[in-house]
């Protein structure tokens, strides 16, 4: 079952300045992030049951970055809706919001 994704506005927007703090400094590092974030949400849109975080939140860390994405399941609804793209190592008492 391929599962429909959408992400909401303020993960896309949390998804941009991720992109844009590696910008001034790095020209690859922007590119190779799109690519992995596009192999998370590949894998979300196919088995999207990851361990459960807060209530009924899930997430995913994306390899080699220091960020997670944080979503729900709509089983009924058949998608996967992304909340979040939460820099994991900025603050460790900060908590994503959703």
């Amino acid at each position: 079952m391929v599962y429909n994704l959408i992400v909401s506005p303020r993960a896309q927007k949390e998804i941009e300045k991720a992109i844009d703090s590696y910008l001034p400094n790095y020209l690859d590092i922007p590119n190779n992030f799109v690519i992995q974030l596009q192999s998370v949400y590949n894998t979300l849109k196919t088995n999207p049951f990851f361990r459960i975080r807060y209530k009924n939140i899930r997430s995913l860390k994306l390899k080699k970055y220091p960020y997670s994405l944080y979503f729900v399941v709509n089983e009924n609804r058949n998608t996967v809706r992304v909340l979040s793209c939460f820099h994991n190592k900025r603050d460790p008492k900060k908590q994503p919001r959703f």
